[in-house]
């Protein structure tokens, strides 16, 4: 238990953000999982384009490291692009 009012108030912001943050977290690996879970191209890359929006958004909030969201990127990025196309999965 915080023994300074300012010790308190640090507190709740400090809960408050920790909820925002587990939000976004939360939000950003489950648009990841869409991706990597998607059956056909069009629509992994119609997933990707909404992760690259999420990421950017929670760099600028700082939620995440601009490095690591750009490491985030080129991953699913290379995987959509090796993505089999129908011919390639029925052979």
């Amino acid at each position: 238990m915080p023994n300074l009012k300012s010790a308190e108030r640090r507190l709740r912001k400090s809960e408050r953000r920790r909820k925002r943050n587990r939000h976004y977290k939360s939000m950003m690996k489950t648009f990841i999982k869409k991706v990597k879970n998607a059956t056909t191209k069009e629509e992994a890359e119609a997933a990707l384009k909404k992760v690259y929006s999420i990421l950017d958004k929670l760099v600028v909030k700082g939620i995440i490291h601009k490095n690591r969201a750009s490491s985030y990127k080129s991953k699913l990025a290379q995987f959509v692009n090796n993505f089999p196309t129908t011919q390639q999965a029925q052979a």
